[in-house]
């Protein structure tokens, strides 16, 4: 199989067919390019780009990559989807990167109010994801497919998670209003990401079970669900574990989550009687 210097190869089959023909067949000619890796970098020179932000500018902000890694390496966990299901893994991957933009660009996002700040944070979230798919996804709109199937699958599962997320950690946040403990977030956060998901889908699962006359399965809708907002939250988990980790980051869920950081428990000193002094 020779190769030019413009990428053109020649392809030649060949097989031992004895005394039926030939050992070897037309050639082929085949057009070889090399692939662009523009859009698998794009996405990271996004969160790049974040770092520069002026609440940025400190080295602690940097440790934004070891939760990017972490999550993008959580999405490559096979879970048993089918390969045709392989929307599934980009669209986790993109809400990887819309949490790293989240944690990066948090001193934007807070509001007064708590259900304005969660928002904020759905249509960064939003934002960021979706961005990360249409460059990624931008040589197959050239390469002549529809924006449907490339685009829309995977829209509509970072809408629904980014919806379920961003819910998730304003009833995280109000739960845990009278202190910021780092194992009261996460349960919290775990409890309000099922529920989201599970109210986020109900009205798909009521639709099937009054079209099939009441003989749905419920396990058959409860147990994906229930599979899928753990998902979420594993993808969610690193940056959890960062902001425990890192001041940085902490002060930021905090904020986020409109809680006040846990107060430090008050030192009582016992009163010392006055000793009269004789003169």
């Amino acid at each position: 199989m020779p190769l030019s210097a413009a990428g053109n190869l020649s392809i030649v089959a060949a097989a031992d067919l004895g005394s039926l023909g030939g050992r070897a067949g037309v050639p082929l000619p085949f057009h070889w390019e090399m692939p662009n890796p523009a859009p698998q970098l794009a996405p990271w020179l996004v969160v790049l780009a974040l770092l520069v932000l002026k609440p940025n500018r400190s080295a602690a902000a940097w440790l934004i990559w070891l939760a990017l890694i972490a999550g993008l390496l959580i999405t490559q966990i096979p879970l048993g989807a089918p390969s045709s299901a392989e929307f599934l893994q980009q669209a986790a991957e993109a809400m990887v990167f819309g949490l790293a933009a989240v944690w990066l660009v948090a001193p934007y996002l807070r509001c007064r109010h708590r259900v304005v700040t969660a928002l904020c944070v759905l249509l960064a979230l939003e934002a960021f994801g979706l961005l990360t798919i249409v460059i990624r996804e931008f040589a197959n709109f050239s390469n002549g497919q529809s924006a449907f199937d490339v685009l829309v699958p995977q829209a509509m599962v970072l809408g629904v998670g980014g919806l379920a997320t961003a819910l998730g950690l304003a009833v995280a946040g109000w739960l845990c209003r009278r202190g910021a403990q780092a194992v009261r977030i996460y349960l919290c956060l775990l409890v309000g990401l099922q529920g989201m998901w599970l109210l986020a889908t109900l009205p798909i699962f009521v639709v099937g079970l009054v079209s099939s006359g009441g003989t749905a399965v419920w396990s058959e809708f409860f147990v994906p669900i229930v599979t899928v907002a753990g998902v979420n939250y594993a993808l969610l988990l690193p940056f959890l574990i960062l902001s425990s980790a890192s001041v940085f980051y902490r002060e930021r869920l905090n904020r986020l989550l409109h809680v006040a950081p846990p107060t430090p428990p008050m030192l009582i000193t016992p009163d010392v009687p006055a000793v009269a002094l004789k003169a």
